[in-house]
């Protein structure tokens, strides 16, 4: 048993003992000193440790506890708004028993605050709350936002930007998909999605085109997920769709830059390096993980039309994944909402009438009808709130 999945248990050991025993009383302490001991034994080589409880997952730093998938404590603490405990410095046994006695209260109480609490006001090494991303409770600094429209809650995307930029070197120079890192950035992504326990869009903008394939990773994985859920899939499907979202233009990390940036119209030669990527990113992917199949299709695909146009040219004729026609439409609309080199970003409206008339042509009409009704109904909710007309939002 790890570390970390030894102080869960303790933990949660400890917290039924607070429920059944009066304060004072001698298993109520053995319980608590057995799991204060092992957050010691944590913090040694953690100091900074870090948990997130979403739904059925448990996660430590960025990975995944796969042997605490059935841990019901984890919704326990989910649902009294306990989704990220932190570690901010050496937790005194003091503080620990005050933490326990804090979570009791929240338990029996069923609280579920809607904003992050960092416990300001007093002195402690524990920090804990509802997630933003990444559990931050501080104040987001104005310059330090990268996150835009479809909501007003603020979300700092800057790590998750930053580990798709770090996902992206490490295929480019290592050949190798760090799968962990990308199930976290989209774990994020969806925690994001559901600020305040409302469906959001929390989409990034490009400072620089240089980051444009980043921002667009995190922004097609977004809508993807959104999309998914619009139409009711599995929470299961919407976190792999999400996966596959996130890692459709993997191939690109082998275009030549100067390509990749280029301001003006791509010579012939060029095109035919830029349409390679779908196929070099199906390779990168299945070379990384035979158990990403499925992102490895969507690389393959996105760019298939329902019509057979597009590239690659498959061989033979049959339709595309359903994940791949999903990806497909949130990947045209984030690409025309985006201001490029060689022209301007348009307004969300004027993508929603070119996807409607590309439906039954270039997209699955269920698909993209389904996806215009959501993002429509996200420009009205958004225009009503910043009294703007609907469609004419922030480029994103």
């Amino acid at each position: 048993m790890s570390d970390p999945v030894r102080v869960l248990t303790t933990m949660a050991k400890a917290l039924s003992a607070l429920g059944l025993y009066q304060a004072g009383h001698p298993a109520r302490e053995r319980a608590v000193d057995v799991a204060f001991e092992e957050m010691v034994r944590l913090q040694r080589t953690d100091p900074h440790a870090q948990f997130s409880f979403l739904g059925d997952e448990v996660v430590f730093g960025q990975a995944a506890l796969r042997e605490m998938g059935a841990w019901d404590w984890g919704r326990k603490l989910a649902g009294a708004g306990i989704q990220r405990l932190e570690l901010v410095n050496m937790v005194s046994r003091e503080e620990y028993a005050d933490f326990l006695d804090d979570v009791v209260s929240r338990l029996a109480m069923a609280a579920a605050p809607s904003t992050v609490e960092s416990r300001q006001g007093r002195r402690h090494s524990i920090r804990f709350g509802a997630i933003g991303i990444r559990g931050d409770a501080q104040p987001i600094k104005e310059e330090s936002r990268e996150v835009v429209p479809g909501s007003h809650i603020a979300y700092d995307l800057g790590a998750e930007a930053d580990a798709v930029r770090w996902m992206h070197d490490e295929v480019a120079t290592r050949g190798e998909l760090p799968l962990m890192e990308a199930e976290a950035v989209v774990r994020s992504l969806a925690v994001a999605m559901h600020g305040d326990s409302q469906m959001v869009l929390p989409l990034v903008q490009m400072k620089e085109f240089d980051q444009y394939t980043t921002t667009h990773s995190l922004n097609v994985s977004v809508l993807t997920m959104a999309l998914a859920e619009h139409l009711r899939l599995s929470a299961a499907d919407v976190r792999t769709f999400g996966v596959a979202g996130l890692l459709h233009d993997l191939g690109k990390v082998r275009i030549p830059k100067d390509i990749l940036v280029k301001p003006g119209k791509l010579t012939e030669a060029e095109r035919e390096v830029m349409q390679r990527h779908p196929v070099d990113g199906a390779r990168l992917i299945v070379a990384s993980d035979k158990n990403l199949d499925l992102a490895a299709v969507v690389a393959y695909e996105h760019h298939i039309m329902l019509d057979g146009g597009g590239y690659p040219k498959p061989h033979y004729g049959r339709g595309c994944h359903h994940a791949s026609e999903l990806v497909h439409v949130c990947d045209v609309y984030d690409a025309l909402r985006t201001n490029r080199p060689y022209r301007e970003a348009w307004e969300s409206e004027r993508v929603l009438r070119y996807l409607d008339e590309r439906a039954g042509k270039e997209f699955d009409p269920k698909i993209a009808r389904a996806f215009i009704e959501m993002v429509r109904g996200w420009d009205q909710r958004v225009a009503t709130a910043d009294g703007k007309p609907a469609g004419k939002g922030v480029t994103a």
